[in-house]
């Protein structure tokens, strides 16, 4: 099992699908690929575990869940911002050619943070904690892959946040 420390998300035009590399420029590197059906659902999903389980959504009145959603994700894409960096070609090339369909993806609320994993149908598992930040980071990076594929993106859930503990697909 591959320890999840980073992530290199990338639509390829010629699968059709959007590649996840873990640890990209690593010794501990694993690639996966991510169907249209795993990512729309994720994105799906996403919206209303991160309200779930958000402590100052949850904190907030009922009229300002939304506005307290948006704040939120707001602050975690601008912290992590400095963390972005540009992959070279040459480790997406080299990522796309040993990558393997992913046959699960798993995220679960942990303390603060949350549990990411992933699982491919010939064996390999990427895993690690992440900050909820991170996690907002790596749904915005999947959702920028979607637009660039020209994907459609289902709208964000409105409906008032349940306290879900776990997103699987």
């Amino acid at each position: 099992m591959a320890a999840l420390r980073s992530i290199a998300i990338s639509y390829e035009l010629q699968e059709d699908r959007v590649l996840a590399i873990v640890n990209p420029g690593h010794p501990e590197t694993w690639s996966f690929w991510l169907t249209r059906r795993v990512v729309l659902a994720l994105l799906e999903r996403a919206p209303k575990f991160l309200a779930g389980t958000s402590p100052l959504v949850q904190r907030g009145s009922v009229e300002y869940r939304g506005e307290l959603v948006a704040f939120e994700r707001d602050v975690a894409l601008t912290t992590t911002a400095k963390a972005i960096t540009a992959t070279p070609s040459e480790v997406l090339k080299t990522g796309a050619t040993a990558a393997e369909l992913a046959e699960g993806l798993t995220i679960t609320s942990q303390g603060e943070g949350f549990r990411f994993e992933l699982r491919g149908y010939r064996g390999g598992v990427a895993a690690g904690v992440m900050t909820r930040a991170e996690h907002q980071r790596i749904i915005r990076m999947l959702e920028v892959a979607v637009e660039k594929a020209g994907w459609v993106n289902p709208a964000p859930s409105t409906a008032q946040p349940v306290s879900p503990r776990q997103i699987r697909h």
